[in-house]
């Protein structure tokens, strides 16, 4: 398998957003690439916060994350990007800034109202800005406006979270989760051998393997989430078995 640049998630991230943190400051790193198969066109890339904060408590989007938190109780945002594209169409000193500069200060994007909400309940990291750098990066690539393709992802967000995967995730929040306890989730909520265009991505700390988000493997178009996950490709998953960081309370 081909990465392109891995940032943070160590395959989360080998994921990917070349600085795209779910939660922040140096954060979750997105690697733009292909998962194991190659056939896929597009990736979702969704984050698990509490194993995030976990192996990065001092990061910005953890300063007030608690097990009591929205984002403790569901998958977030991170990114949907198209394999081996980026920028597509930015200036390059725009370009420059999406990759180094404040997050905040690059050019707010237009969404309608109700779905600025729901993105904001969807990727925690938008309130720093991760929304802005992400159109810029991935959306630029798949959608021909910000409306669009955040409308979408988090319809696919959407589909996600009211799933077995997310029941999987919060069931055993605190705890221990495996690759293969994973994969069985999304056979059961999306068909089988969906669970086989699914990776694990993980981060060492403190001497733990931490499960900080997954990859999707989709197929370009239109379509439910099962569909496009049946129209991508195998993948292999190198983090097999992690922690979930805090239970939530109560």
């Amino acid at each position: 398998m081909k990465t392109n640049a891995a940032l943070i998630f160590n395959a989360v991230l080998l994921l990917c957003v070349a600085c795209v943190s779910c939660f922040v400051g140096a954060g979750l790193a997105v690697a733009q690439s292909t998962p194991a198969g190659g056939s896929q066109r597009e990736v979702l890339v969704v984050s698990w916060q509490p194993g995030y904060c976990a192996a990065r408590p001092k990061s910005r989007g953890c300063a007030d994350f608690s097990a009591t938190s929205p984002a403790a109780r569901q998958l977030s945002l991170l990114s949907r990007f198209q394999v081996r594209k980026s920028y597509c169409g930015i200036e390059a000193d725009l370009k420059q800034k999406a990759r180094k500069g404040k997050w905040t200060d690059l050019p707010e994007i237009t969404l309608a109202s109700g779905t600025k909400e729901r993105l904001l309940a969807a990727m925690p990291a938008a309130r720093l800005g991760l929304d802005r750098q992400q159109w810029l990066r991935s959306g630029s690539c798949v959608a021909a406006s910000a409306e669009a393709y955040y409308s979408r992802s988090l319809d696919l967000m959407d589909q996600l979270n009211a799933s077995p995967v997310r029941a999987l995730f919060t069931g055993k929040a605190g705890g221990t989760l495996s690759l293969t306890q994973v994969r069985a989730a999304f056979d059961q909520a999306f068909g089988p051998g969906a669970g086989e265009r699914v990776r694990l991505s993980c981060r060492k700390a403190g001497g733990k393997t931490l499960i900080v988000g997954l990859t999707i493997g989709l197929a370009a178009g239109e379509g439910k989430l099962a569909q496009l996950i049946d129209g991508s490709s195998p993948t292999k998953s190198r983090c097999t078995e992690g922690d979930l960081g805090m239970g939530q309370a109560g």
